[in-house]
């Protein structure tokens, strides 16, 4: 279940991750917290919050997956962690000094949405150089086993810490947690990573890398999957709150039980996927598999009759949904080439978090027309449709469900 942790730059990069992470969801609590004051409450504030953080990812993750193939992963992250480092120093250091207004949180928002468009399609990528491809899988599922775990203990510590002292010592414990990534990052030994030498800078490389994908059948249905069953299927941060207020009527504390448990799934399923990636390539067919078991199950659960069946249905939930991201991503990193992998991984990333303000304005949407419970049954038929669709196309693409493997990365080479 650990295999990765024998490679020491992994160690480095994941001791890293874990207090990172924890301090992540410390900062994405508090200041969701201090739009909503700030706002007077305002629900709306809290979207506009959202969407500036937002916003990069749509306009930046393709060429951000351009930088990353043509620059050094590991220097482009320190850079970035450095930006988030600051980014957080300065808004703690707003709302400590009594001087924070709701348009230094957007500005911020922008900021803070800039340096992460740029961050996520690097560090996914950088993981296979770290690991090697025989590894990746595993390394991706412990690297979400350290998300979930931090999605119960971040905000948790916030909710404490808010009432104790205020927000803005949150935003300065991000800043600080960040000087880990940072050491990890230091730490690491450049001639032991499994990469080749950068693509070097040139006219039309984001379109070559649309071409790579269009040209790979396989690729297409994976991101096709991965855009329908986002967009749609993956609703919970807003459909649980709609659930637990509209359908079974509690407050604050029975929505965050609700995503507690779901947050358990999805703990217990980055772990079992990292013993599977210990064994072995990810397949297609597993992929398909669990875009199945999201549905279906997201399907039941949208019929459970009471608060307790609806909320112990949600681990299932939480473990199929995981298993689909973590597969997912570790087939798309160990099946390109890795001149391609910055821009394909760009490219996912698009496909994963683009369709997500379509989904959210959508959910709203469909509780307010046709109930609560809505957005569960419809995602969850959708999730079945996208995932039947995909494997019937690929199977009279390519006569099969197959996924194309590429030469083995070059050896560990200093560029």
């Amino acid at each position: 279940m650990f295999s990765s942790l024998r490679v020491r730059n992994y160690r480095f990069f994941f001791s890293g991750q874990v207090v990172s992470n924890i301090g992540t969801w410390m900062q994405r609590t508090a200041q969701d917290w201090l739009v909503f004051t700030l706002s007077g409450n305002d629900p709306m504030a809290l979207g506009i919050a959202v969407a500036l953080q937002f916003l990069p990812t749509l306009l930046l993750s393709l060429w951000a997956g351009v930088l990353a193939d043509r620059v050094d992963k590991r220097k482009l992250l320190f850079v970035i962690q450095l930006g988030i480092l600051v980014q957080a120093a300065v808004l703690g250091g707003l709302v400590l000094g009594g001087a924070v207004e709701l348009w230094h949180v957007y500005v911020l928002c922008v900021v803070l949405g800039t340096l992460s468009a740029l961050e996520v399609p690097t560090r996914q990528s950088f993981v296979a150089e770290i690991v090697g491809r025989d590894q990746v899988a595993n390394a991706v599922a412990l690297n979400s086993s350290v998300f979930n775990l931090a999605r119960i203990a971040g905000p948790a510590i916030a909710g404490v810490t808010i009432v104790a002292v205020g927000e803005g010592w949150l935003f300065v414990g991000n800043a600080v947690s960040t000087v880990a990534v940072l050491t990890g990052l230091a730490a690491m030994r450049p001639g032991e990573l499994y990469r080749e030498r950068a693509v070097g800078r040139g006219k039309g490389q984001l379109r070559e890398g649309l071409r790579y994908v269009r040209g790979r059948a396989d690729l297409v249905a994976i991101m096709l999957l991965m855009l329908f069953v986002s967009t749609f299927g993956i609703t919970f941060f807003t459909s649980l709150a709609v659930v637990a207020g509209n359908v079974f009527h509690t407050d604050a504390d029975g929505y965050g039980l609700l995503s507690t448990l779901l947050a358990v799934g999805t703990f217990a399923g980055a772990l079992l996927s990292a013993r599977r990636g210990s064994r072995g390539q990810p397949t297609m067919r597993l992929l398909l598999g669990a875009a199945m078991a999201l549905g279906v199950l997201e399907f039941v659960t949208a019929f459970m009759p009471t608060y307790v069946a609806f909320g112990l249905a949600l681990v299932p939930l939480g473990l199929a949904t995981i298993t689909f991201l973590n597969t997912a991503n570790a087939l798309v990193q160990t099946s390109v080439t890795p001149q391609m992998r910055g821009r394909v991984m760009g490219l996912y990333v698009l496909m994963l978090m683009g369709g997500n303000p379509l989904g959210g304005i959508m959910t709203g949407w469909m509780a307010t027309t046709f109930g609560g419970r809505s957005p569960f049954y419809i995602g969850g038929a959708v999730a079945m449709v996208a995932t039947v669709v995909c494997a019937l196309a690929l199977r009279r693409a390519t006569g099969g469900l197959r996924v194309e493997t590429p030469p083995c990365a070059g050896e560990k080479t200093e560029t």
